[in-house]
């Protein structure tokens, strides 16, 4: 039997507070790890977990200011205490980053071809560096600049940028989390072939533990800054023993997750950082909780049984089977509506024009669409990025122009959007309340109703009262789309456009603003239109599902049919595309040889 190899990094007994106005935050609590070489570590939890933090702290680049006992080592050198000349020597030979953002780390007045000579120290080596990680005609993408390539390309770039010192760790934060299915499924290939090929190590932190579950080979699952589970992925996802990870599975959205059910979702808030307690952090959101989880804070050790280490005190006394408890419960059947359409669009186009003088392109967003939504009715709009779904949603909404075609609401009042961002389409001066009362003026309501229906208005989407007086950057992400659905609904819309309004949350907060959807279209009888680029959400969401590409729609029909007997190759690859364990195949089978679509685009504007 073969040695294990050394650890790449350790971390012993870490913990990480802040000051911030006036308060200790408690960032992590005595966490324990090892990453090994040639190994891929998921590490899991809701935002606010302390996953971050803790990839910050084995990079070196804690900010100043945070108080930190324990140690993290990385190659030997002790990452928190150690001299500054030997964390950087660290830094620049052993460890590589890459984050959620390439804009925020990519020089946007740099072309690529010179951030990337910056680290190699040739051209040559750069297109080696790039041609590595799967970027096409990568000699003609030195000179790009960051903002001419799309996403998955900007973050190939990142990937290379990091790779240039050979590192024996990358610690990728959220790498995929902006990007659309497809070009996700690639980037987690990449990261996994260079794990296999180079013997790279590699931290994976996400939010969504199906995501983790397609490239990690352990998973370590944190919650309020401690750790809940640590396990092989496939016993962490298929046979979890604490309730947290648990939830965290069940939140996840497949193809068999049943329509009949709403989606379950973990119940109440994530910890108060500020007042940490002795006890099991999860302990109020969970269903297990009992007295012998208040008696001091649980330490991980292995389960009583599968293959997982828990910190789960009870953990010898819960079902076998965690993965079965807290399913949704059932959804009222959806009433009948008054017959009829609440949107028609016929023959709509709109193209942009891209460039200057001889070099200027056209390039179509909507070619041709033809689409009808019916009152009450649900209809999910599905493609890659720059297929034309927003432009869409968009020209429905009156924010864009069409060049060609007609638009018919056949309804009065117009349409309502929910966006992908809350916190950037909520006036930020302004209160909660103050932002959802706006839409009641000039319908003739008194004050005093007017405040009443605001109050209304939150409580269908659980908003607390007191939140009334808060403004958008107090409120968690959950709450700020609550918030903006409760501004789309105070005067009840027939049509609500939501345009990726759960791709930036956590999957427990999505599945909960899923399930919020679906119950406000229950009783306030809404036509809904969602635009995403998640088949699974689609499903759950909408009784139709219309896929579009190059500006038209390629398929439209029942949404369990287009799951489940796709007829599109475009289609099909976008199931192959969702993330879960052993499906790589299946990916390679429909995925196109483009990065995405935007590369001929990028190819034809000269970029």
């Amino acid at each position: 039997m073969h040695a294990e190899p050394a650890p790449i990094a350790e971390v012993e007994k870490l913990a990480v507070t802040f000051q911030r106005r006036g308060e200790t935050i408690h960032a992590l609590r005595e966490v324990d790890l090892t990453i090994r070489p040639g190994e891929v570590l998921g590490l899991v939890g809701e935002s606010g977990s302390g996953k971050s933090v803790l990839g910050s702290a084995i990079l070196g680049l804690l900010p100043a200011g945070a108080s930190v006992t324990g140690r993290v080592l990385v190659d030997g050198v002790d990452m928190i205490h150690g001299g500054e000349r030997a964390r950087r020597t660290v830094r620049r030979l052993s460890l590589g980053a890459v984050f959620q953002d390439p804009m925020t780390s990519l020089n946007p007045t740099k072309r690529i071809g010179k951030q990337l000579h910056e680290v190699t120290g040739s051209d040559d080596e750069a297109v080696r560096l790039m041609e590595s990680v799967g970027i096409p005609e990568a000699r003609h993408r030195l000179r790009s600049f960051p903002h001419e390539l799309s996403g998955g390309l900007r973050q190939r770039a990142m990937i290379a940028m990091s790779l240039a010192g050979g590192p024996k760790l990358l610690v990728a934060d959220e790498p995929t989390t902006a990007l659309d299915v497809s070009v996700q499924a690639q980037i987690l290939d990449l990261l996994r072939d260079l794990c296999d090929d180079l013997g790279l190590a590699i931290l994976f932190v996400t939010h969504d533990l199906g995501v983790a579950s397609q490239v990690s080979d352990r998973i370590a699952v944190l919650y309020g800054g401690r750790q809940a589970e640590l396990g092989p992925t496939a016993d962490v996802l298929t046979r979890p023993r604490h309730p947290y990870s648990a939830a965290l599975r069940s939140s996840r959205l497949t193809l068999t997750t049943p329509k009949q059910l709403q989606i379950s979702s973990i119940e109440g808030e994530t910890p108060d950082p500020s007042r940490p307690v002795e006890a099991c952090p999860f302990g109020p959101r969970c269903a297990f909780h009992d007295t012998p989880c208040d008696n001091g804070l649980p330490a991980l050790r292995a389960a009583a049984q599968g293959n997982t280490e828990t910190a789960c005190v009870r953990e010898a006394e819960l079902p076998a089977d965690l993965t079965a408890v807290g399913t949704g419960a059932e959804w009222p059947a959806t009433p009948i509506t008054t017959p009829g359409p609440a949107l028609t669009v016929r023959g709509a186009r709109k193209s942009y024009r891209l460039g200057r003088g001889q070099r200027a392109v056209h390039i179509a967003a909507l070619d041709g669409v033809d689409l009808t939504v019916a009152r009450g009715e649900a209809v999910a709009v599905v493609g890659l990025s720059g297929c034309g779904k927003t432009t869409l949603l968009r020209s429905i909404a009156g924010l864009v122009e069409l060049d060609e075609g007609e638009l018919t609401l056949h309804d009065t009042g117009a349409p309502q959007v929910v966006f992908q961002d809350a916190g950037s389409s909520l006036t930020p001066w302004l209160s909660i309340g103050d932002l959802i009362e706006e839409r009641l003026r000039g319908t003739g309501l008194a004050p005093d109703a007017q405040r009443a229906r605001v109050e209304e208005a939150m409580r269908q989407v659980g908003l607390p009262a007191q939140l009334r007086t808060s403004r958008a950057a107090e409120l968690s992400g959950g709450q700020r789309q609550r918030a903006a659905i409760a501004r789309a609904i105070v005067v009840p819309p027939s049509l609500l456009l939501c345009d990726e309004p759960t791709s930036a949350l956590d999957v427990s907060l999505a599945a909960t603003i899923l399930n919020l959807l679906g119950r406000l279209r229950r009783e306030l009888d809404l036509a809904l239109l969602f635009v995403t680029h998640d088949l699974a959400a689609a499903r759950l969401v909408s009784e139709r599902i219309v896929v579009m590409e190059s500006g038209r729609i390629i398929e439209d029909g029942p949404a369990d049919e287009v799951t489940q007997h796709p007829a599109h190759t475009l289609t099909r690859s976008l199931l192959a595309a969702l993330p879960g364990p052993g499906r790589r195949e299946q990916r390679q089978r429909y995925l196109t040889t483009s990065e995405d679509p935007n590369a001929a685009l990028a190819r034809t504007s000269g970029t």
